[in-house]
């Protein structure tokens, strides 16, 4: 292939109810999508941070600069446009995983459905329907927390994650419990919240029964992790702190982690992603694929990576309507508990041309087109 055209279109969808984490609050999906052009076919995806720096280091701001300035000319410069040439070509430019992610994912699709094959064949996904979990916020009280967690049950969803920090943790929690009783599968999130000083008492969650806590202390502390771990009998679900393959090798050589969560925008993209769910197989731990808020373009994608054999445990691959009013793709619906996995070529889906138009609050060239001349 050959690239022609990038475009950045900024898209700013409303959350149907603010998302509240240990970082801050959100209320809007503000990002971008990318459109890759290529002489065979076209390529769409979704960049995965916010417009604040917040989450992690990169943001939607920096994200365009980065692609615009030192990604894309490298990529243009490829005497043969692959997504698996993508990450060498790239490899100088340090960090910037999510806008790596966000143009190979882009590529990619191009490239899947020039040859006619949809993402998750190309995998190894061997699963049709994957089983949904859903991410519930912090929030106000625990009555509104148990009337958010019925209610998503009521939907047919067959695992909840609990966002937790300092102050909103143990109680929360023993009321999830109580009024839902212990087979309902329960896990964690504290977002790094807490630091190795709180170790005793997050050894007071071992009662419930959770499945996982994830990224309970500071990212990248693989040493701080491990010594968790020694002290909690739940297991430890390293998120953040896993950028590559070998990051992963490491936490687990070291006891760091016992489950591990796979987001492929922030390692870079689903190459780097599914070696990631190749070690935690290769070695017995569990892997789910974790969410990012994101519209259809970002989580199709994601769907066919939670359908690889080692994946486990149900994601955060909620329907849309968990998050959106209207997405800009056809939504993805509930059913019995599962979504489905697209087998349409590249990625499975793409913009719908009207609601994009209405979500979209800029769009620009950033390789050929405007930006070429």
């Amino acid at each position: 292939m050959k690239l022609e055209r990038v475009e950045v279109v900024h898209i700013a969808l409303p959350l149907v109810t603010p998302f509240r984490t240990s970082f801050g609050t959100m209320t809007t999906k503000d990002t971008f999508l990318l459109r890759v052009v290529t002489d065979a076919a076209e390529g769409w995806s979704e960049f995965a941070a916010d417009p604040e720096p917040l989450y992690c280091s990169e943001f939607v701001a920096g994200a365009e600069i980065v692609l615009r300035d030192f990604l894309l000319p490298r990529v243009a410069a490829l005497p043969d446009l692959t997504a698996a040439a993508l990450a060498p070509a790239m490899a100088k430019i340090k960090g910037h995983e999510l806008a790596k992610a966000a143009l190979e994912t882009a590529v990619l699709d191009a490239e899947l459905r020039a040859y006619g094959m949809p993402l998750a064949t190309y995998l190894g996904s061997v699963r049709d329907r994957v089983p949904a979990g859903v991410s519930v916020g912090i929030k106000e009280s625990v009555p509104a927390l148990l009337d958010d967690v019925e209610r998503y049950l009521a939907e047919g969803y067959v695992r909840i994650k609990l966002k937790i920090e300092p102050g909103w943790d143990v109680d929360p929690i023993r009321a999830v419990r109580e009024r839902f009783g212990d087979a309902l599968p329960l896990q964690v999130d504290a977002n790094t919240a807490y630091s190795l000083a709180d170790a005793e008492h997050l050894r007071r969650l071992d009662e419930f029964g959770l499945l996982l806590i994830e990224e309970p202390l500071e990212e990248n502390n693989l040493h701080a992790h491990t010594r968790l771990q020694q002290r909690i009998a739940t297991p430890v679900c390293l998120d953040e702190s896993l950028h590559s393959a070998r990051d992963t090798a490491s936490a687990l050589a070291m006891d760091a982690c016992r489950v591990v969560n796979v987001k492929p925008a922030r390692v870079g993209g689903y190459l780097e992603a599914r070696r990631i769910h190749d070690v935690a197989h290769a070695h017995g731990v569990p892997v789910w694929c974790g969410g990012m808020l994101e519209t259809g373009i970002g989580r199709a994608p994601n769907l066919a990576l939670a359908a690889l054999p080692g994946c486990t445990l149900p994601g955060d691959t909620s329907a849309s309507s968990r998050y959106f009013a209207e997405d800009i793709t056809e939504p993805f619906v509930l059913e019995e508990g599962h979504l489905p996995v697209p087998r349409t070529p590249g990625i499975g889906i793409a913009p719908l041309p009207e609601a994009l138009r209405r979500f979209t609050t800029a769009r620009r060239d950033l390789y050929g087109g405007r930006a070429g001349r």
